[in-house]
């Protein structure tokens, strides 16, 4: 009776161990190599580097003040835009610490804005990470004229610009 017992539990084991040693451990070493293999770049975070020093990554957006630059998404990830506390808010709609939030972001993206107007929603609300780099068409022209203005180019010239850096979706999904 004991020995059929044993005989009838120890596949469960065995497959436990067979399949924790193939999905948690072959599977993503196989993985990671290709990935270094075929595109080590984007393997490695797709890290920019200024003078040999690491300054950030493309995949993670920066805080930019400076009106030379489009200014991202809100971060939700801790102070600034940090990967290791990546996360959203959690706060519901019609949460007062949200609300106002919100309320302050628009203020400050008035305040910076030379063309006034609605300010787009994703310049004021932060992504589900907190650390999304991109920002939709419409954002990237309500900044246009300052950029411009900051820049010393002309608004048509910062326009072709967004025009041609613009991503669609995949077969218009």
């Amino acid at each position: 009776m004991l020995t059929e017992l044993r005989t009838s539990l120890r596949p469960a084991p065995v497959l436990l161990l067979l399949f924790a040693a193939l999905i948690g451990l072959a599977y993503p070493a196989a993985i990671t190599g290709i990935a270094q293999l075929t595109l080590p770049r984007q393997a490695n975070g797709s890290l920019i580097a200024d003078k040999g020093s690491v300054i950030g990554s493309e995949l993670i957006a920066q805080n930019f003040a400076n009106p030379r630059y489009f200014h991202p998404r809100p971060s939700a990830a801790g102070k600034g835009y940090d990967a290791t506390n990546s996360s959203a808010t959690n706060l519901a709609p019609g949460d007062k610490g949200l609300r106002d939030a919100i309320a302050t972001r628009v203020k400050d993206a008035r305040a910076t804005n030379v063309t006034g107007g609605l300010v787009p929603p994703d310049l004021v609300t932060s992504s589900a990470s907190g650390l999304d780099p991109d920002i939709s068409p419409e954002a990237a022209l309500w900044q246009a004229a300052s950029v411009a203005k900051a820049r010393g180019l002309s608004e048509k010239r910062v326009d072709d610009l967004i025009s041609s850096q613009t991503e669609y979706p995949l077969l218009g999904l």
